[in-house]
């Protein structure tokens, strides 16, 4: 069977997968990322890993890789297939598409994509956005930080400098008490509606380092007023984030991912009516969960691989 490598990298571990042409999963391997030994024992250890799927398909299979795709966090330069930066893995400027190819072999050919618009390429064309209207959509993951992606006729728009998507950056709120951000700014969206946002918040309001995001989505389903302070909160400067990217963009669909949005209605119906009241013009898009959970980071890399193969280029934009 033809098939192709994915590699989803995160901070703490790489997901992988062999993956065939109607995007099956046909085999999937977990291994730790390996920071606390530095970032030449990271790539080293994703290079060796891809090997390995590489030897697996063979013997499975009885033929190699038609191609191999790989998502990272970061700063992603996909045109020429360099991971800029990383700062939970410490990289800098490592060309990871060549050195994949190079310790493949054979001429495979190899993609690498940004790890939320890649999940968020998955999303739009075989997840949450596979049966709607979804040529043009918003995907957002609320995690510890925030970050988007633009889809646009099936494919990810990657913008001239590669931060297209940055929805985690717009600026919500203003003044000398808006939070500072770790991009330099003041008000960004992630300060105020991520789920390290979230926690960060709840663990005050109640007094408990310990507390989180998770632990405050049950508590404004068990109707507890401070938790319903804390999401409310949240969710309005969420809104406010995605109405400007909703102004900007006109998407027919918004997916929403990440951690956050593992709280379901809870996040949600609030966040629906929030959007709603914000609009005036706009037209109001379908706002939606994710469907692909952990998996999207590994099939977004598989369509990054598939689509080198349909376009005979080692250059994907994703």
């Amino acid at each position: 069977m033809k098939h192709v490598i994915a590699l989803d990298v995160g901070g703490t571990a790489i997901k992988a997968a062999l993956i065939g042409p109607e995007n099956q999963l046909l085999h999937e391997a977990r291994r730790p990322t390996g920071r606390d030994r530095g970032p030449d024992a990271v790539i080293t250890g994703i290079l060796d890993f891809a090997a390995e799927l590489q030897e697996t398909g063979r013997s499975r299979y009885g033929r190699p890789a038609e191609a191999a795709g790989v998502a990272v966090p970061g700063i992603v330069d996909d045109r020429t297939g360099t991971a800029v930066y990383a700062a939970n893995l410490g990289w800098r400027d490592v060309p990871l598409r060549d050195l994949l190819r190079d310790r493949l072999g054979g001429g495979t050919p190899v993609a690498l994509g940004h790890d939320v618009r890649t999940g968020g390429l998955a999303e739009g064309r075989i997840g949450a956005g596979r049966d709607a209207d979804a040529d043009r959509f918003l995907f957002v993951a609320l995690g510890t930080g925030i970050a988007g992606a633009i889809g646009v006729d099936g494919r990810i728009e990657q913008g001239a400098h590669g931060y297209a998507g940055e929805i985690g950056h717009i600026s919500v709120r203003s003044g000398p008490d808006a939070p500072k951000c770790g991009c330099g700014g003041r008000g960004c969206l992630e300060t105020l509606a991520s789920a390290a946002a979230v926690s960060a918040a709840w663990a005050r309001a109640t007094g408990d380092p310990a507390a989180d995001a998770a632990g405050c989505a049950e508590a404004v389903a068990a109707g507890d007023p401070r938790a319903r302070a804390v999401w409310q909160e949240a969710v309005d400067a969420l809104a406010d984030g995605l109405v400007i990217g909703l102004t900007l963009l006109d998407p027919h669909t918004l997916i929403v991912g990440g951690g956050l949005a593992e709280a379901g209605e809870t996040l949600f119906t609030p966040l629906r009516t929030a959007v709603a009241e914000r609009i005036t013009f706009q037209k109001l898009p379908r706002i939606v969960p994710a469907a692909l959970g952990d998996t999207a980071g590994c099939l977004g890399a598989g369509l990054l691989a598939w689509d080198l193969l349909s376009t005979d280029s080692t250059e994907v934009s994703a």
